[in-house]
């Protein structure tokens, strides 16, 4: 069953972000080997899921599972208390419930006093994206806490024949989060621990899939044409171009803009593999604006 199917037909919202791979944390702001490295949303992202933690519906096929692991400060010992732990995933058809309001198979947690947090509910399949591509089974997480930026990821498991041909779950970034399915009696468990990060870099393999050309929708004479340089995302300009910075939520910004200005762009994958970017800016003379950009 294709990822795109819906419980009930609909388009996607405007808040719907993107797919695979996006950022991973820098080595050196890390104590010990715990790096957490992490994905941009995918299309089916839903916020203000329920607030629960059980996410099992009786009746549904599925390998019942616990996902349990602790969040924590970027020293990667301290508790973090109260991060909010977002978790979504299709169905055991590959369905996700883009629509209904019972947000099926997605909830939202909080790490308690000691970082802990966990989620009741089942393993997710592999499902046929499109075009021939095969997704690996995954859980996609969002990880909020104050300080931080939120951190988006992608969960694989061990054992998946599908994750050697997927670029993502098999890229070097995402070995840490391809995870061990342990049999606990009546159910299965997954762990995993999080380490919060201030600053992260964007993923390569990610920034590959924003590169081209984008078209503005108002006027279509104007573009801006993104590429990449020693793993990073540049805007190109007359005489080569400028290099931005990832700030989180799939967002990047310039950082040598003078005092008080700025200049964003913000990227969304679209179901119809399109991509959607959006330059956010404040100029000298105070001029505020909003430019969408599209890339077919």
């Amino acid at each position: 069953m294709k990822r795109r199917t819906f419980l009930k037909s609909t388009a996607l919202s405007a808040i719907a972000v993107s797919a695979t791979g996006f950022v991973r944390p820098e080595g050196d702001r890390y104590v010990g080997d715990c790096e957490t490295t992490s994905d941009i949303l995918g299309p089916f992202y839903r916020p203000d899921s329920p607030v629960r933690s059980n996410l099992v519906i009786k009746g549904e096929k599925g390998e019942l599972v616990e996902l349990v692991g602790k969040i924590k400060h970027q020293d990667c010992t301290t508790p973090y208390k109260n991060a909010k732990i977002e978790l979504w995933h299709c169905d055991g058809n590959g369905v996700y419930d883009n629509a209904t309001s019972e947000f099926k198979y997605r909830g939202t947690t909080f790490s308690d006093e000691n970082g802990n947090y966990s989620f009741q509910t089942i393993l997710p399949v592999a499902y046929d994206a499109g075009g021939g591509q095969i997704r690996p089974a995954h859980y996609h997480m969002m990880i909020t806490a104050e300080g931080y930026q939120p951190l988006v990821t992608q969960l694989y498991f061990n054992g998946d024949k599908h994750i050697e041909k997927d670029a993502y779950a098999n890229s070097d970034f995402a070995k840490k989060r391809v995870l061990k399915v342990s049999d606990s009696g009546n159910a299965k468990k997954v762990f995993y621990d999080v380490s919060m990060a201030k600053i992260m870099m964007a993923d390569p393999m990610a920034i590959d899939r924003l590169l081209g050309t984008y078209v503005s929708k108002e006027d279509k004479t104007k573009s801006k044409e993104f590429f990449k340089k020693n793993n990073a995302l540049w805007l190109k300009n007359e005489v080569f171009g400028r290099q931005f910075r990832y700030i989180g939520n799939n967002t990047f910004d310039y950082v040598g803009m003078h005092k008080g200005t700025f200049e964003t762009y913000t990227f969304e994958l679209l179901g119809s593999g399109g991509v959607k970017c959006t330059l956010n800016f404040m100029s000298q003379n105070n001029r505020k604006g909003t430019v969408e950009y599209w890339k077919e």
